[in-house]
C-alpha cells in the first residue's frame, strides 16, 4: 500500500489552490472501491481515482473526502479495519494516520458521509462534485442526493471540473520526473518486445514479456496492452494470432508507475530481419510526420495544427506512392485522409494515460472557443488546444490499412477525386503502423520523456538482426 506519494506540503498547497479557485460551498471528492470481478472477494486489481490522489495521495479503497471552501475545514471519510480484515491484509495505517500524513486532521466514518450532505443540502449549501466513472459511486450520489442515477453525471460541477483541470494540466516538477519513471520503464517494454520476439511464437509470449518489464519496474500496465499483427485495428486487445515472418509487429504498451504516472509508447517493427519494400515505404512516411510533429511542438501552438500538418504529410507521403492524388491540404480539410488516419494524434498523460478523460475530453483537450469536430477522424482527436508549458502529450501518427472501410468508400465513391481505389485494392493486407513517443511542453518547445527507443528503418532492422542471427 503508498499513501502520501509526495511530501505533505504538496497535497495541502494543491488543495489551498482548489479552494481559492471554487471558492464558494462544499467539495466532495470520492476514491473508488474494490470492484468484484465475478464474485465479491476476487476483486480486479484496485486502482484509486486520479483527482482523489493528485488532492490527497491515499492509495486505498473506500476513501472520500469533503473540503469546505468557505470554512477551511477538510475531512478524510473511510472505515477503520476489524481484526477479521486484518488477518486477511495485516496491519494498516489507520485513517487517522493517513489523513494527518497529508495535512488533515478531521476523519469519519464514511457511514456519516450520507448525513453531513444531506445537512449541507437542506441549508442551502452549494456541493460540488465531479462526473462518476464508476457505477457504484453513480449509485452512491445519486442516493445521498436524490436523484435517479441516469441523471448523475449531468449534475456535476463544471466550476470543479474546469479548476481541476487547470491545476492537473500544468505538471509539478515531482510529476514529470515521475513520468520519466513511467515512460523509461515503457521504453524498456517496448525493447523487450523488439528482443524477445521470433517467428512462430504467439502474440501472448510476446506480450507476457512485456508486461513482465512493467512489473519490474515496480509499477503495472498503465493501461491494456496492443500487441498484434494486425495493426490495422487500432485498439487490439486479442494475443491469439501465431507471428510470422512477412508480417510486423504493433505494439502499444505503457507502464504506470507505484505512484500510478503513466507512459505511452508504440513502436512497430518487422517480424523477421527486415521490413519488406512496401512495408520500410509506409514506415518511412510515418517517421516522417512524426518527427515534423515533434519538431511543431511549443507553447502557443494549437495541438489541431500539429494534427492537420501531420494529415498533410500522411497524404503527400502517400501520393508518391500513387495512393493517393489530388491537393494534400485541399484532402484533408475534405476528409479523405481518414482513410489511412483515422485518429487523432495525441492525448495529455499524467495521472491517467488519457489524462482527465473522466472529467470530459471536451474540456480537456478543447475551450469554450475551440471546440471538437465531428468529421470522421478528426473527431477522433483528444487534443486540439493550444499548448503551455508543462503540459504533458502523446505524439502518435499512424497509417492504418482497413479493408471494411476501404470497401465501404469505394462503394460510396467517397473521396474519390483524392484517392486511388485500384492501387488501395493491393494494400488490403498490409496491417497498420503506429509510432508513439511522449513530450513535455517547455518554455521554448518540447522535452522527450524517458529515452527514445530504435525508430530509424536502419536501427530497427539493426536490432532484429541482431535477434534473428
Amino acid at each position: 500500500m503508498h499513501f502520501n506519494t509526495f511530501d505533505t506540503l504538496t497535497y495541502i498547497n494543491r488543495r489551498q489552490k482548489l479552494k481559492e479557485k471554487v471558492n464558494t460551498g462544499i467539495i466532495l471528492l470520492l476514491g473508488n472501491h474494490e470492484s468484484p470481478m465475478n464474485y465479491r472477494d476476487n476483486t480486479y486489481r484496485f486502482r484509486q481515482d486520479s483527482t482523489f490522489l493528485y488532492y490527497f495521495g491515499l492509495d486505498v479503497a473506500g476513501l472520500a473526502a469533503i473540503i469546505d471552501t468557505e470554512s477551511g475545514e477538510e475531512i478524510i471519510f473511510g472505515t477503520e479495519l476489524t481484526i477479521d480484515d486484518i488477518v486477511w491484509t495485516g496491519p494498516l495505517p489507520s485513517v487517522s494516520d493517513m489523513a494527518k500524513s497529508i495535512g488533515i486532521d478531521q476523519t469519519k466514518d464514511y457511514t456519516q458521509l450520507g448525513t453531513i450532505l444531506s445537512k449541507a443540502r437542506s441549508s442551502g449549501r452549494q456541493i460540488h462534485f465531479l462526473p462518476p466513472y464508476r457505477h457504484d459511486n453513480m449509485i452512491r450520489l445519486g442516493d445521498w442526493f436524490d436523484m435517479p442515477v441516469g441523471v448523475v453525471n449531468d449534475k456535476a460541477s463544471l466550476i470543479l471540473i474546469k479548476t481541476i483541470i487547470s491545476q492537473r494540466s500544468v505538471k509539478e516538477k515531482g510529476e514529470i520526473e515521475e513520468i520519466h519513471k513511467a515512460v523509461h520503464i515503457s521504453a524498456n517494454m517496448h525493447l523487450a518486445a523488439m528482443q524477445y520476439s521470433l517467428p512462430g511464437m504467439k502474440e501472448y509470449e510476446v506480450a507476457a514479456r512485456v508486461h513482465q518489464e512493467a512489473l519490474k519496474g515496480g509499477g503495472d500496465l498503465s493501461f491494456a496492452t496492443i500487441l498484434t499483427v494486425n495493426g490495422e485495428t487500432l485498439h487490439n486487445h486479442y494475443h491469439g494470432n501465431t507471428i510470422q515472418e512477412g508480417q510486423m509487429i504493433l505494439c502499444d504498451a505503457g507502464a504506470e508507475t507505484v505512484k500510478h504516472y503513466a507512459g505511452d509508447m508504440t513502436c512497430t517493427f518487422p517480424v523477421g530481419k527486415s521490413f519488406t519494400q512496401r512495408q520500410k515505404e509506409v514506415y518511412e512516411i510515418v517517421l516522417h510526420t512524426h518527427e515534423s510533429a515533434v519538431k511543431m511542438l511549443r507553447p502557443g501552438i494549437t495541438y489541431k495544427e500539429v494534427y492537420l500538418k501531420a494529415a498533410e504529410n500522411i497524404f503527400s507521403g502517400l501520393k508518391a506512392l500513387g495512393l493517393t492524388k489530388g491537393d494534400p491540404a485541399e484532402a484533408v480539410h475534405a476528409g479523405a485522409h481518414a482513410m489511412f488516419f483515422q485518429c487523432g494524434l495525441g492525448h495529455m498523460m499524467g495521472l491517467d494515460v488519457h489524462d482527465m478523460e473522466d472529467l470530459g475530453e471536451q474540456y480537456v483537450g478543447y475551450t469554450d472557443t475551440l471546440t471538437k469536430s465531428t468529421q470522421f477522424g478528426m473527431k477522433s482527436l483528444r487534443l486540439g488546444r493550444e499548448l503551455e508549458p508543462g503540459f504533458v502529450l502523446t505524439v502518435e501518427p499512424g497509417i492504418y490499412f482497413i479493408p471494411t472501410l476501404i470497401d465501404k468508400w469505394r462503394a460510396e465513391g467517397k473521396y474519390k477525386e483524392y484517392i486511388n481505389y485500384d492501387k488501395l485494392e493491393t494494400y488490403k493486407d498490409f496491417s497498420g503502423i503506429r509510432i508513439e513517443e511522449d513530450f513535455v511542453i517547455t518554455e521554448t518547445g518540447s522535452q522527450l520523456l524517458g529515452r527514445s527507443l530504435p525508430k530509424t528503418v536502419a536501427e530497427i532492422e539493426a536490432l532484429r538482426s541482431s535477434v534473428l542471427k
